[in-house]
């Protein structure tokens, strides 16, 4: 297995296998190798945190180990768990020598200990299934073990993994204490979800990966030969960054960056627009309040200079088009959600209004007596004594009583 000997050639070595580093991040990866120390690096989603243990294990030739963390995981997803189900099925076989163990005990008691004699059989490394954090201990070859999003799991599995990361060995207390005899390379990943306790940050070399320069980022994306030209690739990469000033729920990542160039790419694109970004921004952006910001500021990113229609003239997100850009037979849409008519078709408002003018109706329609009333005012309405409302109410009562 190779060794570095050196910080260039860890740069050398990570660019080998396509993975762009600078010296700040060179020089940590050296430490871990000669220091046999684990790193935690933290930094957003997506600016190759994963990829670069990834990158590391493929240089070293070691096999990789990944314990991919979660809310609510406990030591068992981690450490080590009993296979409970290998232990029923030899207890089952091995029932009759159990008997011939037990047949000549003279009472219970010496019965119970004889088989507790037997518990180190079952309770051996025969039945134990090993998780990544022993696995890696345990491995007679050395190994990369990468602890990814740690952030993402409870407080509690942070103290199983202390004495991993200190010591490099996990206690089995039915079994005893395991000691790895090559340490492994550990590489923990944060999203920053959450502060790590200062127990863990302790124990390891720091380094906070943030989002790269433009010209380290049009380094990553060439090198990843996504089939997009060089000059558009340099455009994809400002608009990128572009974007990521926005007040975006989620910005733009790197491994996007190179989806978003190979899905150019893919489609044959010789030229930036709006409507082509508008019509793929899917590929970076992920949430719908996203999108639509991101379509509505992509005409000024392309060309600073171009005019962005005001807020009440673009249409619904996801048709993807640019300023001064139509579809044929469609229309725009008003507040009401209805479409608006052509200036050369029939005004609306002028037919309502027709319809409110006084007499268009025939006699009687507006309740008159006879036709020569049909346009005037209805008469006065009939007038109801007091004492017809109380005749009307004793009626009532009294017929509430009869009932």
């Amino acid at each position: 297995m190779p060794e570095f000997d050196s910080v260039p050639s860890v740069v050398d070595a990570l660019g080998a296998r396509g993975y762009i580093a600078d010296t700040r991040l060179a020089t940590t990866v050296y430490l871990v190798t000669q220091l046999d120390k684990p790193m935690l690096i933290e930094g957003p989603a997506g600016v190759g945190k994963t990829e670069l243990a990834k990158a590391l294990a493929k240089i070293t030739g070691r096999r990789l180990l990944r314990l991919q963390c979660y809310e609510g995981q406990d030591e068992t997803k981690a450490l080590y768990e009993w296979d409970y189900g290998k232990q029923l099925l030899y207890t089952q076989i091995l029932r009759e020598k159990i008997g011939q163990v037990v047949a000549d005990a003279p009472d219970l008691r010496d019965a119970v200990e004889r088989i507790g004699a037997q518990e180190s059989v079952f309770f051996s490394e025969r039945f134990l299934a090993s998780r990544p954090l022993l696995e890696a201990v345990r491995s007679p070859e050395p190994v990369v073990l990468l602890i990814d999003e740690v952030d993402r799991a409870d407080e509690a599995l942070e103290a199983v993994l202390l004495e991993t990361l200190a010591e490099f060995q996990v206690s089995v207390p039915e079994v005893g204490t395991f000691v790895a005899e090559k340490p492994p390379y550990v590489v923990l990943t944060s999203n920053n979800t959450r502060d790590l306790s200062a127990a863990l940050k302790r124990r390891c070399l720091h380094l906070f990966l943030d989002y790269p320069t433009a010209e380290r980022e049009l380094e990553i994306v060439r090198s990843k030969r996504t089939g997009l030209p060089d000059a558009l690739a340099a455009q994809l990469v400002d608009i990128v960054r572009g974007l990521r000033e926005l007040e975006l729920r989620k910005a733009p990542s790197i491994s996007e960056t190179i989806d978003w160039a190979r899905t150019l790419a893919v489609l044959g694109v010789s030229e930036l627009t709006a409507g082509i970004l508008s019509d793929t921004a899917s590929v970076v952006v992920k949430y719908d309040k996203d999108v639509r910001k991101t379509i509505s500021a992509l005409p000024r990113l392309v060309d600073p200079n171009a005019k962005v229609p005001e807020a009440g003239s673009e249409r619904g997100h996801g048709h993807g088009h640019g300023p001064g850009e139509h579809d044929h037979g469609e229309h725009s849409h008003t507040s009401n959600g209805r479409p608006e008519r052509d200036a050369e078709e029939v005004d609306g408002r002028a037919v309502r209004a027709g319809k409110d003018a006084p007499g268009r109706h025939g006699p009687g329609y507006y309740r008159t007596k006879d036709s020569s009333q049909a346009d005037t005012e209805p008469g006065p309405p009939r007038r109801v004594t007091a004492d017809r409302g109380a005749r009307s109410f004793g009626a009532n009562l009294g017929r509430r009583r009869a009932l």
